[in-house]
């Protein structure tokens, strides 16, 4: 769309813009006025064989810069939402190489990943958004998404990450923000395109991608992957999975459209528990000692180093999700759609744990009746032992269930001079978890951490695993949104949401049963100002919650949490959003604070009490889309101050909140070069973050990592791709968890080839 600078001069007299908006307005004048677009000709019959490429070229230049959410709950393009939602679009995800969630994500700031514990905490995707876990914050096309595994983007048409609380739109949990996955379905283009992938660290990957039409109003399109890889830079430690999604359609084109769905994901690998961090106990510390100097952080070893079982350890998974949905046009303003879904996982692991010992052991001696193990020596104690650790190993196996049903009605009316866009909706989803996880540490099962031996010990069998426990969470939700468009230059909306949850945990031997019940009220407002039609400036309020049965290790509900009410959260953001260069390019900005108003802590007799207080303050800024038609760029950075000014626990007070970096920053752009060459380059850098809430928490370092590609198209169906990763070889600690850090990935290479039919 062209500037039209007359919609400024048309704005009503008197009416006192911002000195910021004023600003940006000139600006954006500014960028386009110096080179005016020439209008396309009028088609003809002589050059309609040229109208294609044009049509091409347009949606090529904003690729970058996606303008909707899948989501029918978001009835506005993304300028014109009172939030910070970054969009990674499947351009992005394909030109950097991303072959897991986790890669996809590092092209948003103020996301960082967390390392999940064998025993109690889930692995799988687990970060924080905004200072806050969203572990249980994830959404395949807008129902949630409650598997603990490794998601991969092969059936993945948009990542959607939503930056603060936001229970109305998502339900429980989102303190920070949720992550949506838009999954790619069946439409009326036919073909389809294959890739192979071949890097360092035994990379082998193959992907699919193919729609197929039936008839003139359906279609079938198929995805499938498979995928194997060792860790670059770590010992052992590797992955496998493949997976295939199938996307049936009937009645595309017409009122009512039927979407039956599938994506199956099988994992199979060999888990990292990464390397344990030396603790500040007085333990190591004195001349003698091996780890002094080191406490509370890092042990001076390679970051290559293993410390579990090649041969026991293992990770096998496998998620299914069936979903089948229904749209359909009342006319153009008024729409219904409903999403029904079944989804499953199933997790069987033994991770093994290196754990120090909390105090300095009795020396030990070769144990003469099990050749490589050691047995305590009651006759010397000494600090030269002091490097020795613990082989916990932890084992879970947990199926995780949800059947999920959501309807949205969507229409699009007038009351008087007021536009309005109206959303109602119901969700009812019934969840379910068994779990069973043990954890044993053998005594013979002692390692040395400065020379670690993945095979140094006897393998005395997986821990015995208990009786189950099984949990349930149901919820019925009734929720209504309305944007009002007051005038050309005001938009108002808001949302409401209720929420009727039950949970109950089934207790195992002399557990008792627990039950909750909780009602919950979530609501947001916003108001848009859009000065002209390409910028917008916003202030958005909302709210979330956190029930007591939704925690960090799954649905578990506690003798010591059941009597308690949900954690509340609330956002403020004042932000702008603006389109420039003939709304190629894409500029955000946003002040927000978000804040969790009874956090749960423990008081000074132990127990859990809602009596914390949260905060995080923070600015955000991004551009995506194309600068020029060759130069496309996909930027972010977001600066964090979090504190807790309340809690129980005094080592806490004035902390930072745990794995929330000050400063996070990421860039990613591609450049044409002639002869059909494009090059690409990457950067990003993770702030300080403190592995926990109180004041001796150990410190991850910041840490930089850059990324290059080089695409070759070799013609318009074939093309190929090097993506070099962590150029400099950074040694980093990318993950952090309780008693252990996972570092980053080291330097690697793929070369990927493409074919388009």
């Amino acid at each position: 769309m062209k500037l039209n600078t007359s919609s400024i001069r048309s704005l009503p007299q008197g009416l006192a813009w911002t000195s910021t908006l004023g600003f940006l307005g000139s600006l954006a004048a500014q960028t386009v006025a110096p080179a005016p677009i020439t209008p396309k000709p009028t088609a003809t019959a002589e050059d309609s064989d040229e109208l294609p490429e044009v049509v091409v070229t347009a949606e090529t230049e904003k690729v970058y810069k996606p303008e909707r959410l899948q989501s029918p709950k978001y009835t506005e393009p993304l300028r014109d939402v009172a939030q910070t939602i970054t969009v990674i679009p499947k351009t992005v995800i394909e030109d950097r190489g991303a072959f897991s969630l986790r890669d996809v994500l590092r092209n948003t700031p103020g996301i960082s990943m967390q390392a999940g514990e064998g025993g109690g905490g889930l692995p799988g995707d687990n970060l924080t958004i905004r200072g806050f876990s969203s572990r249980s914050d994830f959404y395949l096309d807008g129902v949630r998404d409650i598997g603990s595994y490794n998601r991969d983007p092969f059936n993945t048409e948009q990542v959607e990450v939503t930056k603060g609380p936001a229970s109305t739109n998502a339900g429980r949990g989102s303190t920070g923000g949720s992550i949506n996955l838009a999954t790619k379905m069946a439409n009326l283009e036919q073909g389809g395109a294959i890739s192979q992938s071949f890097g360092t660290d035994n990379l082998y990957r193959s992907t699919l991608d193919y729609n197929q039409t039936i008839s003139e109003h359906s279609a079938l399109r198929i995805n499938a992957l498979y995928h194997s890889a060792d860790t670059p830079g770590r010992d052992i430690t590797n992955q496998e999975r493949y997976g295939i999604a199938a996307s049936l359609a009937f009645g595309l084109g017409t009122d009512t459209r039927v979407f039956l769905n599938y994506q199956h994901l099988t994992e199979n690998n060999i888990p990292d528990y990464g390397i344990p961090w030396v603790p500040n106990n007085g333990t190591f510390s004195g001349s003698g000692a091996s780890l002094a100097g080191h406490e509370d952080g890092p042990p001076p070893v390679s970051f290559d180093s293993f410390y579990g079982r090649e041969n026991t350890d293992f990770e096998d998974v496998q998620s299914d999700v069936i979903t089948a949905i229904i749209e359909h046009d009342f006319s153009d303003n008024l729409k219904l759609r409903n999403v029904l879904r079944y989804g499953r996982t199933h997790r069987n692991s033994v991770i093994t744990a290196p754990r120090f010992f909390d105090t300095v052991p009795t020396a030990q001696i070769p144990d003469p009746l099990n050749p490589g193990g050691f047995i305590d020596d009651p006759t010397t104690v000494g600090n030269q032992y002091t490097s020795r650790i613990n082989r916990q190993m932890q084992a879970r196996e947990q199926t995780q269930e949800i059947i999920s049903n959501q309807t949205n009605l969507n229409a699009n009316f007038e009351t008087g001079l007021l536009k309005h866009a109206l959303v109602a909706g119901m969700e009812i989803s019934m969840e379910r978890q068994v779990n069973a996880n043990a954890a044993r540490a053998d005594a013979g099962s002692r390692g040395d951490v400065l020379d670690p031996n993945f095979n140094d010990d006897a393998y005395t069998g997986r821990p015995l695993l208990p009786t189950p426990a099984e949990s349930h969470l149901d919820t019925v939700a009734f929720y209504l949104f309305d944007t009002i468009n007051i005038t050309r230059f005001v938009e108002l909306n808001g949302g409401l949401r209720f929420d009727h949850i039950e949970a109950d945990v089934r207790g195992v031997g002399a557990t008792p049963d627990q039950f909750r019940r909780d009602d919950m009220l979530s609501w947001k407002v916003g108001i848009v100002l859009k000065p002209v039609e390409y910028g917008s400036i916003y202030f958005g309020y909302g709210t979330s919650f956190n029930p007591s049965i939704d925690t960090n290790t799954g649905l578990g509900l506690s003798t010591a949490q059941v009597s308690l009410e949900p954690e509340e959260n609330r956002n403020m953001e004042l932000g702008t959003k603006w389109d420039f260069l003939d709304e190629r390019l894409s500029f955000t900005a946003a002040l927000f604070r978000s804040e969790k108003t009874n956090a749960r802590t423990t008081d000074v007799g132990g127990a859990t009490v809602l009596a914390g207080n949260q905060l995080v303050d923070g600015v955000e800024f991004g551009v995506a889309g194309s600068i020029t038609k060759d130069w496309q760029i996909f930027a972010g950075y977001a600066y964090m101050q979090s504190e807790i000014e309340e809690s129980g626990n005094a080592a806490e007070l004035g902390q930072s909140l745990g794995n929330t970096p000050d400063h996070s920053f990421n860039i990613w752009t591609t450049y044409n070069l002639p002869f059909r060459v494009q090059v690409g380059f990457g950067a990003q850098y993770v702030g300080d973050r403190q592995n926990g809430n109180t004041n001796t928490a150990r410190t991850a370092p910041g840490y930089w990592t850059c990324d290059a590609m080089l695409n070759y198209q070799v013609n318009d169906k074939f093309n190929v791709r090097l993506n070099v990763y962590n150029i400099a070889d950074e040694r980093y600690i990318d993950r952090v968890g309780g008693g252990h850090f996972i570092p980053g990935a080291g330097r690697s290479a793929a070369l990927t080839a493409s074919y388009k039919f």
